[in-house]
């Protein structure tokens, strides 16, 4: 049985719907599963005629309450043009996965040209909705990107002691 589309009186023919879904992986998650997960969710859109637009990894951050027994989440944004019934079927699939902890979808536009609206993915976009980035913490306490206890030296070993009591030009001695 063929599938019926679903229409709205208030649907301009050759016009959809603009809408943002948001929804969070378990913090644990791999950079394959976020793909994995991704790539799901971009198959449900080309198959139920959807057009992609924007695809974010806002990365690992702490939720406002427990959600599922977890206390963090990687965010995951996507925003696409579509029919009314494309965003249950995303949410139906956003929903099967287990990796998902929680979705929302919002509309953001009705009666919107495709033709106006130019998709900001590529290949590399995409990709990089795979690797989330720095935790909020480490962003807020300076560590994003930086080693847990200092650096290496010239020769590429990591010293203890400088990263323990700092870097110390000359030993110094009582009595000098």
């Amino acid at each position: 049985m063929a599938e019926k589309r679903r229409v709205s009186c208030r649907d301009i023919p050759g016009r959809t719907r603009e809408y943002e879904t948001i929804f969070i992986l378990k913090p644990d998650v791999t950079n394959e599963v976020i793909g994995a997960t991704n790539s799901k969710i971009r198959g449900v859109l080309e198959a139920g005629g959807g057009t992609l637009l924007k695809i974010e990894n806002w990365g690992r951050r702490k939720l406002a309450y427990e959600v599922k027994k977890q206390l963090k989440g990687i965010y995951i944004f996507f925003r696409y043009l579509g029919n009314p019934g494309l965003v249950e079927e995303v949410e139906r699939n956003l929903h099967l996965t287990d990796s998902v902890i929680r979705q929302y979808s919002v509309k953001i536009g009705e009666n919107v040209d495709p033709a106006t609206r130019v998709s900001e993915v590529t290949d590399e976009t995409f990709a990089n909705a795979s690797v989330p980035g720095p935790d909020e913490e480490a962003i807020a306490t300076g560590q994003a990107g930086a080693r847990p206890f200092g650096d290496e030296d010239e020769e590429g070993a990591f010293d203890f002691e400088e990263a323990v009591f700092g870097k110390v030009d000359e030993p110094t001695r009582r009595g000098d």
